[in-house]
C-alpha cells in the first residue's frame, strides 16, 4: 500500500511538473569626451556627477556602473547554470515517471496472471496438481502432466519472481523520482534567488543613468570606449599579437559566422537568441550552430573545455574574462571578438584585450 502511495505521489509530481514544466573592422582610439562643465545649480544632485562637494565624477559613476553590471553579469551566470540543471532534473523526472507508469502496468498484469493461477487451482479442490495426478488413476495421464506440471510451477515461480522485482524497481523508480524532485526544487531556489540579484543590479545601474544628463550619457559612453581602448592598446604593446595568426577550423569558421551575423541585437540576460542573447549566449549558439554544443555559461565553458594558451588562439576560440569567469566572447582575429557587452548595449566587436582576459578556450580541439 506504501509503494502505491509513494508511487502515485511521484507520479502527481510529475504533472505537476508537465504543467510548469566576417570582416573585421579597425579599431581606433575614441574621441575623448568634452571637458565636463561646471554644473549649474542642482544639476550634480540630480544627475549624480560631480560638481561641489561630495559629489560623484562621472568617471566615478562610469565605474560604479561596470561594477553593478559586472556582479549583474556573474548572477547571470549562475542563474543560467541553475535553469540547464533544473530542465535536466525534470527530463529525468519525466522519464522516471514514465517508467513508474510502465512498472505499475506490469505489476497489474503479473498480479493477474497469479490470481488466474489461484483461481485454477482453486477449482481443483486445491489439490497439488501432482496429488490431482496421483488420484487420477491413469498411468498415461500421469506421465503426460508430471511435464506440464512442473512447467505450471516454474511458470508460477516466474511469475512471483518476476513481481517482486517489478516492485523493486518501481519502489526505486519512485525513491529516484523523489530525489530528483528535491533536487529540481533546490535549483529553483537559486533561480529565484539569481533572479533577485540579477533585477536590483540591473535596476541599480539603470538608476544611476537616468539622473544623467543627454551629454553626460554620450559622455559615459565615450569614457567606456576609452576605457576599452586603453586596455587593448597596452595588450597589443605587450605583444601579444604578433605570434596569434592561425586560421580559424572549418567549425569554427561556422562558429564565427554565426556569431557576427548577431552583430546589432540586443543583450539581454538569459537570452540565447535569436533575437537577442547574453555573452555565453552568444558563444553556446554559435557552436551549436557550427555543430559543436558547447555548455550553456561562461563558467561551465571555462570548466569544461579545453584551455589553450593565448599566443596560440584562433578564431572560433573563446576569450574568458575576469577571475570568477563571468564574461565569455568569440575571437574572430586580427586581435579582435565578438560579444554581448551587457544590458543596455548590443552584439558586437571589441578588443580581445578590452577587458581583464582569464584565459582561452577550444570547442572543437
Amino acid at each position: 500500500m506504501n509503494r502505491r502511495h509513494s508511487a502515485a505521489a511521484a507520479i502527481t509530481l510529475v504533472c505537476a511538473l508537465a504543467v510548469l514544466a566576417a570582416p573585421v573592422q579597425a579599431f581606433a582610439a575614441p574621441a575623448p569626451p568634452a571637458p565636463e562643465q561646471p554644473p549649474k545649480s542642482g544639476d550634480a544632485e540630480n544627475s549624480g556627477t560631480s560638481g561641489t562637494s561630495g559629489k560623484k565624477s562621472l568617471e566615478e559613476v562610469r565605474a560604479k556602473i561596470d561594477d553593478l553590471y559586472r556582479k549583474a553579469g556573474a548572477a547571470t551566470d549562475a542563474y543560467n547554470l541553475a535553469e540547464e540543471r533544473s530542465k535536466k532534473q525534470s527530463g529525468e523526472i519525466v522519464k522516471l515517471a514514465q517508467a513508474i507508469v510502465e512498472g505499475q502496468a506490469k505489476i497489474a498484469d503479473l498480479k493477474s496472471r497469479a490470481g488466474a493461477q489461484a483461481r485454477e487451482q482453486y477449482r481443483n479442490a486445491g489439490l497439488p496438481p501432482g496429488a490431482q495426478l496421483m488420484l487420477s488413476g491413469d498411468p498415461q495421464l500421469f506421465l503426460d502432466g508430471i511435464s506440464r506440471a512442473h512447467q505450471g510451477q516454474q511458470a508460477a515461480k516466474g511469475v512471483l519472481g518476476e513481481l517482486n522485482r517489478t516492485q523493486e524497481d518501481l519502489e526505486t523508480y519512485t525513491q529516484d523520482a523523489s530525489t530528483n524532485w528535491t533536487k529540481l526544487e533546490a535549483s529553483r531556489v537559486k533561480q529565484a534567488k539569481a533572479k533577485k540579484k540579477i533585477n536590483e543590479q540591473i535596476a541599480a545601474a539603470k538608476k544611476l543613468e537616468s539622473r544623467l544628463e543627454k551629454k553626460e550619457r554620450v559622455r559615459l559612453l565615450q569614457l567606456e570606449q576609452q576605457a576599452e581602448y586603453k586596455s587593448q592598446t597596452a595588450w597589443l604593446s605587450s605583444g601579444a599579437l604578433k605570434e596569434i595568426n592561425r586560421g580559424a577550423s572549418a567549425s569554427g569558421k561556422k562558429a564565427v559566422a554565426f556569431a557576427t551575423s548577431q552583430i546589432g541585437k540586443p543583450y539581454k540576460w538569459g537570452a540565447v537568441g535569436p533575437a537577442s542573447y547574453d555573452c555565453s549566449g552568444l558563444t553556446s549558439q554559435a557552436w551549436a550552430a557550427a555543430g559543436h554544443p558547447i555548455p550553456r555559461t561562461s563558467q561551465e565553458q571555462w570548466r569544461q573545455l579545453p584551455h589553450i594558451a593565448v599566443k596560440d588562439m584562433r578564431p572560433g576560440d573563446l576569450v574568458i574574462y575576469f577571475g570568477d569567469a563571468t564574461h565569455v566572447g568569440m575571437y574572430i582575429g586580427d586581435g579582435a571578438i565578438v560579444h554581448a557587452p551587457r544590458p543596455g548595449r548590443n552584439v558586437t566587436i571589441t578588443g580581445a584585450g578590452s577587458m581583464e582576459i582569464l584565459g582561452v578556450v577550444r570547442p572543437d580541439k
